[in-house]
C-alpha cells in the first residue's frame, strides 16, 4: 500500500535555476515508495544529510513518524557540477553528505540538521563559476525530454557522416557518424556522447528514455480511461510494453501502481516521486 503523506514542490530560488529542477517538502506516516525519475537529490531530515543518486528501480524511503524530508532536484545533467563527481558514480545509491565531500560535508551536515541552512541555500553556497551545460549532453537531453520513441530518432539530427572517412574507404561508412557539438565547429563521436551522457545523467540515453517515457504515464494517469489508452498517450507500443516497463521501474503492475487510472490520486502519485 502506498502512502499517500504529504509532498509539496516548489520552483527552485533564481540563483539555483541553472543547476535545480524545483525544491521540495516531503512528510510521510510510512514506508514511501521512490520510482526512478532521471534526477538526483540532495535530501535533509530524519536525522540524516544524504545525496540519492539516479534510480534504476524502485526503493522504499523508510522515515520516522512526522519525519519531514526537504531538499533539491537537480536538473538531469547538472548535478555534477554541483557536487563534484560524476552522477554515474552515484547511480541507485544514497552517499552521506560527509562521504561525498569530506569534513566540509559533515560540516554543511551539521548546519543544515540544525536549521541554520536550507537545501538550496547549501547548494547556492557551492562555488559560484559552475561550468556550463555540456551543450551536446543538453541538446541530446532535449530531444529524449520531448518524446521521441527512440534513442536513435533523438539523435537523428545531431549525427552526420564523416564525409572525410567515408572519402578513404570509397564510400558511405556507418561507424564513421559523428554528433555535431552545438557549441562550435567540432564533432563528438556517438561513443564519446554516450559516455558524456552517462557521467552527466548517471545511466545512458536508453535508460533515461526508459524513465522519461514512465514519468510521462504517471502524469497522463489521472486523465487516462484506461491502461491501453494511458500506454498509448504516454508513447508505449501497447499496454504490455507499459506492464513490462511498470514492473521493470516500480516492482509493481500497471493496476496496482495506477489504481483506476482515470482517477489516479495526484497526492498519492507525487508521493511516488524521487524524494
Amino acid at each position: 500500500m502506498h502512502d499517500r503523506g504529504v509532498y509539496e514542490e516548489a520552483v527552485a530560488p533564481e540563483p539555483l535555476r541553472d543547476v535545480a529542477r524545483c525544491v521540495w517538502r516531503s512528510a510521510s506516516a510510512g514506508p514511501k515508495r521512490i520510482v526512478p525519475d532521471g534526477c538526483l537529490d540532495l535530501v535533509v531530515g530524519d536525522g540524516a544529510v544524504f545525496v540519492a543518486g539516479p534510480d534504476t528501480a524502485a526503493w522504499s524511503s523508510v522515515t520516522r513518524p512526522g519525519a519531514v524530508l526537504r531538499g533539491v532536484r537537480f536538473t538531469p545533467g547538472r548535478a555534477p557540477a554541483v557536487l563534484g563527481v560524476a552522477a554515474d558514480e552515484l547511480r541507485d545509491r544514497r552517499v552521506p553528505l560527509g562521504e561525498l565531500w569530506g569534513r566540509p560535508g559533515e560540516l554543511l551536515a551539521e548546519r543544515l540538521l540544525a536549521g541554520e541552512l536550507t537545501p538550496a541555500q547549501a547548494v547556492a553556497s557551492r562555488p559560484a563559476e559552475l561550468p556550463p551545460p555540456d551543450p551536446a549532453v543538453a541538446a541530446l537531453l532535449a530531444s529524449l525530454d520531448a518524446g521521441v520513441a527512440r534513442v536513435a530518432e533523438a539523435a537523428a539530427a545531431l549525427t552526420r557522416p564523416d564525409p572525410t572517412r567515408a572519402a578513404r574507404a570509397g564510400g558511405p561508412d556507418i561507424a564513421a557518424t559523428r554528433v555535431e557539438d552545438p557549441a562550435g565547429p567540432s564533432a563528438v563521436s556517438e561513443r564519446r556522447l554516450r559516455r558524456r551522457f552517462v557521467q552527466a545523467v548517471g545511466y545512458g540515453p536508453a535508460t533515461y528514455l526508459r524513465v522519461t517515457r514512465f514519468q510521462r504515464a504517471v502524469a497522463l494517469a489521472p486523465r487516462a480511461p484506461g491502461l491501453a489508452a494511458l500506454a498509448a498517450a504516454a508513447g508505449y507500443a501497447d499496454q504490455a510494453h507499459l506492464s513490462r516497463e511498470c514492473r521493470a521501474l516500480t516492482g509493481l503492475t500497471p493496476r496496482a501502481y495506477f489504481p483506476r487510472p482515470s482517477t489516479v490520486d495526484g497526492t498519492e502519485r507525487d508521493g511516488l516521486r524521487s524524494a
